[in-house]
């Protein structure tokens, strides 16, 4: 049983003939019997096509009610924008906000292909959509069962994605101003920085706002996302189009630049001039590096698998493997991760981290001891030759719990499977 019900009226002619309004009240009656006892939210879209009253105020769209037509309206709540996208948009956040998953859209057939090709841009597979026909009147004509349009042209597409990013574009930052915290380690020719969670337009709660990772499982789909990393590279100075992100296998794999990409690699290393890469972090530590004499610079996730597994020398190593670099030379920034007072792993797993260094572990020989990624990490590459000078790991705020500052940070250890994520980048200027 659908959770939520839309009606699709927009950019139709509904004109005031009673056969046109038996219809569309056939139509309303028969959704409000069949979902109006377990649907949470019955809604119809539309653009400035029907008109009613509620508390006496009345909205944007005009339709003659009678009939019965208005007392039925005022069972629906009706969402009128000038634009698809700013609909289906809007309607997204009502559905979101009550927590909604299974929809099902009644559509004029001929709009079908039209609708589910927005949805397509606008909803992740976390929701469940279904379809249904409505019979409607074309400009100039009585009701009547249209035709249905399976096809979208490759330019109608790029006309829908121009819709949706000029209305995502017109959206306010929530949560304050967009923040980039750099490290003073890292040259000027260097474009880097780490992100927060404020100045972007992601809405739902542990999304909110400068979330820059979109996934099947998450409702921030991903024109929302992009938006996000466009205004990131109009703060920051980098070409959004020659942008990369790791793909997490927390792993010890990564990806040289110039050589085929792995399926799946933890960190990326790159001399190229004017490409962005990326590294995601949630708790996990998203790593830059960078070489300013051999100008060379990669990046690294490092969860508590990828820091056992050597993610960080893994990423320095291919850095001096592929471009000469000299160890003395590579500075290493770690960005905001989980700290050791929210972050615990069983106690077998967390041997492994004792092994390494028992500074690394709290409360070892309770079941759940606390571990320390970043002193792990730190350890790591000092063993492997880094300068200690050359890491930073505790300056402003690169060393704030992401767990402790829901204010500042994305976290899953607090905030569960639907997280958001912040970024660690870096580029060489071009």
């Amino acid at each position: 049983m659908a959770e939520a019900v839309l009606i699709d009226l927009f950019d139709l002619k509904l004109n005031s003939q009673k056969n046109c309004h038996q219809t569309l009240l056939k139509t309303l009656n028969a959704v409000q019997y069949h979902h109006a006892a377990k649907a949470k939210f019955l809604c119809i879209m539309c653009c400035n096509n029907i008109s009613y009253e509620r508390d006496g105020e009345q909205d944007n769209c005009e339709l003659e009610t009678g009939n019965g037509l208005s007392a039925l309206l005022k069972e629906f709540e009706i969402v009128s924008c000038p634009s698809m996208a700013a609909c289906l948009y809007t309607i997204k956040q009502k559905i979101d906000e009550r927590n909604l998953s299974s929809i099902k859209v009644i559509v004029p057939r001929h709009r079908k292909a039209l609708m589910k090709a927005f949805i397509d841009q606008l909803f992740t597979d976390v929701y469940n959509f279904e379809f249904e026909d409505l019979q409607v009147t074309l400009r100039g004509g009585l009701f009547k069962q249209s035709i249905e349009i399976n096809i979208i042209t490759a330019q109608e597409l790029r006309e829908i994605q121009n819709e949706i990013e000029t209305f995502l574009r017109s959206l306010p930052a929530l949560r304050g101003e967009l923040t980039i915290i750099t490290s003073p380690l890292i040259p000027d020719i260097f474009i880097h920085g780490f992100t927060t969670r404020t100045g972007g337009i992601s809405y739902i709660p542990t999304l909110s706002s400068f979330n820059l990772f979109s996934s099947s499982k998450r409702r921030d789909p991903k024109a929302v996302v992009q938006e996000n990393l466009r205004r990131l590279a109009n703060a920051a100075g980098f070409n959004m189009e020659k942008f990369y992100q790791i793909k997490t296998h927390h792993s010890n794999d990564i990806w040289i630049m110039g050589r085929k990409e792995p399926d799946s690699y933890d960190g990326i290393t790159t001399n190229q001039r004017g490409v962005t890469i990326a590294a995601l972090g949630a708790d996990c530590i998203p790593i830059v590096f960078a070489d300013p004499v051999k100008k060379a610079c990669g990046v690294a996730h490092a969860g508590w698998k990828g820091t056992l597994l050597g993610v960080a020398m893994a990423t320095v190593n291919a850095m001096i493997a592929e471009y000469g670099c000299s160890l003395e030379d590579i500075v290493v920034v770690l960005g905001p991760s989980v700290g050791p007072c929210c972050f615990t792993l069983p106690r077998e797993s967390a041997e492994a981290f004792h092994n390494l260094h028992p500074a690394c572990v709290q409360l070892f020989d309770s079941p759940n001891p606390y571990i320390d990624i970043r002193k792990a990490t730190r350890i790591l590459l000092e063993r492997g030759g880094i300068l200690p000078r050359n890491i930073q790991d505790q300056n402003q705020d690169l060393n704030l719990c992401t767990s402790c500052h829901p204010d500042k940070f994305f976290s899953h250890v607090r905030d569960g499977l639907n997280f958001g994520t912040q970024i660690g980048f870096i580029s060489i200027r071009e």
